[in-house]
């Protein structure tokens, strides 16, 4: 659990460095965009949580409801990412 907290943890810095510097056009500092970055990966668990839940619950077996979790997710990432957390 913990060499998986630290990946998570060094995914997400290298995450929002190659955003950041290569990905989108920021029109907002680094702190700001660290902070909404941080937020954003917040109300991503949140979702997928309720995402995967509710998917698993309606019947798909984790397979199916994992990979359309995470395509959905996919998409909701990078559009925060456009619209707000890099903006």
């Amino acid at each position: 659990v913990l060499a998986s907290t630290f990946g998570f943890c060094a995914g997400a810095i290298t995450r929002f460095l190659l955003s950041y510097f290569h990905v989108f056009s920021p029109t907002s500092g680094v702190r700001k965009a660290m902070f909404r970055f941080v937020l954003a990966l917040l109300i991503q668990m949140v979702a997928n949580s309720l995402l995967l839940g509710g998917l698993m619950a309606a019947g798909l077996t984790v397979w199916k409801a994992q990979i359309a979790t995470t395509a959905a997710l996919t998409i909701f990432t990078y559009l925060g990412g456009k619209l707000w957390v890099f903006r």
